[in-house]
């Protein structure tokens, strides 16, 4: 596929006309064209980028430029309208006026944000009186004018200012706890001299004055971080405005946006591990890497928002909010044995914070593992078996997860067990092959999953292997974070009525095929030297063997179980312009002969237990 995409790339850049190599505008014109050729070209979706196209990815690219509604005049938005019908022209042409104007009214719109600062911190703020602050930019309006808008920043100083001042008041709270605890107890005073009261308790007036510096430092870093926002970072928005119509998940990544787009932040083996993505203002927690210190910890989950960061016991917080995902990473970062603290925004609203003690990624924590689960009353030996992800070494000689769980099953068989529990929970997915052959671990043979790519074309994959490794019952745990290859083993487990499928009200509902091109591999390109980035897009989509597609309904378990972030807004269908759910023809297959469970009978025994 990336050969004869590359070839095709070729073949459209000889068509572009001739341009001046080193030119801002000629770059963005060869850039757009490329993306504007393959994106309707390999896209799924088939979208033509026309005014339709542009009038909605002006709305979104309105929202990158200033998302908080903070910075710009609702005149300043009125002006940029006469561009919302030419960014698919844009795309096509060396005109980048839209961009100069958009950087010109952010930059205006910065400075004065700026003037507001030193004149609010200066005077300090006023805690007694009691003020409401819309912190939700979506219910904002942006405002109409200077009075308005200097209004809006006070108010959002002066929350932050608060916010910061109750999180020193906790913090002063362990402290005199410590010290308390410090005073009842014999001290080794050779021992406690590193110790010596690294910081003090500190008074009201105090903390106020603490929180009142870190906040007016903090954003005086965040409008200079702005401001240095130069034409690659706006052309960088106003590509993945018009992308973002497309799908979610296709995304133009500039050579300098490379690491902001879902950060694995272990680093070289080193770190909490877990992947990061901005989302807004807030730096958002995508996944957990199985096997690396947060996932030992536990307590920080996908979908948490990392407010703050403070290193070690007693370092100061440094807030992450409108901060850029790569300076978020250098706090968060560090070296083994070194503690770092989140104070994350839970998606129920609550804060946390949690402490976790940095490590190298232990890979082998991420590989399948069993365990015996024995039941006393009913005298029932159930063996569990975990899959973190669908892991895969394509370059031969390392392990695949597929043959591990094989290896577990035929372990447990032998010791002797009365059902398998397969514990797919929070398995983002990974090697599709995997999730052919673990299905046909419980199958004889037959259809597992159809492909269906951009021409419409329909490729099935099957499982040709007539033996069963395991033919008892079989249970399937899978819940929202359960995606892509999890929702095709489950899918499959299901349609061919071999397993029960338990979990929440549904799975993630990611049924979509992403391939990531170098922009850079044809030979025009190599005069502009290393400096177009990359286009990730979707290029296919799943289905199941009986028709329908894992794309944004994900998987319906037999037995559903209170969900505990049902409320929560992070499943597939959630997203904006993600793919829709569709059908196509069901493959022939036989259903497992065996049903070792009445459905009936096991959804009336999990309701009266709930």
């Amino acid at each position: 596929m990336s050969f004869k995409f590359l070839k095709s790339l070729f073949i459209i850049i000889t068509f572009i006309n001739v341009i001046e190599v080193h030119s801002f505008d000629s770059k963005d014109k060869l850039v757009g064209n490329i993306l504007k050729n393959t994106l309707e070209t390999y896209h799924y979706k088939k979208l033509t980028i026309d005014d339709s196209v542009s009038q909605k990815a002006f709305t979104e690219y309105v929202k990158k430029i200033d998302y908080g509604k903070q910075f710009l005049f609702q005149k300043d938005v009125k002006a940029l309208e006469k561009y919302q019908f030419l960014l698919d022209d844009y795309m096509n042409s060396s005109e980048s006026k839209v961009i100069k104007d958009s950087m010109s009214l952010v930059n205006a719109g910065v400075k004065r944000a700026d003037s507001f600062r030193k004149e609010f911190f200066k005077k300090g703020f006023d805690f007694t009186k009691s003020e409401t602050l819309q912190l939700d930019p979506e219910k904002r309006f942006f405002p109409k004018n200077l009075k308005e808008q200097k209004e809006l920043w006070r108010k959002l100083f002066k929350q932050a200012t608060l916010t910061r001042y109750l999180y020193l008041v906790d913090e002063n709270e362990e402290l005199k706890k410590e010290k308390k605890e410090q005073k009842g107890k014999k001290k080794n005073k050779k021992k406690d001299k590193t110790k010596k009261d690294l910081t003090e308790v500190l008074s009201k007036k105090e903390l106020i004055k603490k929180a009142n510096k870190a906040i007016n430092e903090k954003y005086e870093k965040l409008f200079s971080r702005i401001l240095k926002d130069d034409r690659d970072d706006y052309r960088e928005r106003l590509f993945n405005s018009i992308s973002e119509i497309f799908d979610p998940h296709t995304v133009y990544l500039p050579p300098k946006k490379k690491e902001d787009f879902d950060i694995d932040i272990s680093g070289s083996l080193e770190g909490i591990g877990a992947v990061l993505s901005e989302e807004g203002s807030y730096i958002k927690v995508v996944s957990i890497v199985p096997g690396g210190a947060a996932w030992r910890q536990k307590e920080l989950e996908a979908e948490d928002l990392i407010i703050s960061v403070s290193q070690g016991k007693s370092g100061s917080p440094v807030s992450l909010i409108d901060m850029r995902v790569d300076d978020a990473v250098r706090y968060i970062r560090g070296k083994k044995g070194t503690t770092v603290k989140l104070t994350v925004k839970k998606v129920d609203g609550t804060r946390k914070t949690i402490s976790i003690v940095r490590d190298v990624v232990k890979i082998s924590e991420s590989y399948v593992k069993s365990s015996i689960i024995e039941h006393k009353k009913f005298k029932q030996k159930i063996g569990y078996i975990k899959v973190p992800k669908f892991y895969r070494d394509f370059n031969g000689g390392g392990r695949n997860c597929s043959l591990d769980v094989r290896k577990e099953l035929v372990r447990l068989k032998k010791i002797g067990i009365d059902g398998v529990v397969l514990d797919l929970r929070n398995n983002g997915g990974g090697a599709l092959e995997d999730a052919r052959i673990m299905s046909g671990l419980f199958i004889k043979e037959g259809p597992i999953v159809q492909i269906r790519n951009h021409k419409g074309d329909v490729d099935v994959l099957r499982d040709y292997d007539p033996t069963i490794t395991y033919d008892g019952p079989l249970v399937v745990l899978i819940n929202r974070f359960s995606a892509s290859a999890s929702e095709i083993l489950a899918g499959a487990l299901q349609d061919y009525e071999r397993a029960v499928i338990v979990g929440g009200e549904y799975s993630h509902g990611k049924g979509t095929v992403q391939a990531v091109l170098n922009l850079n591999q044809a030979p025009l390109l190599k005069m502009f030297g290393p400096t177009m980035g990359a286009l990730k897009v979707t290029i296919q989509k799943f289905y199941r063997v009986n028709g329908g597609s894992t794309q944004y309904k994900g998987i319906t378990p037999d037995i559903i179980l209170p969900d505990t972030m049902g409320y929560a807004k992070n499943r597939e269908q959630d997203l904006d312009y993600s793919l829709t759910w569709d059908k196509v023809p069901m493959q022939k297959f036989n259903k497992w002969n065996g049903p070792f469970f009445n459905l009936d009978d096991l959804r009336g025994k999990s309701k009266r237990r709930m």
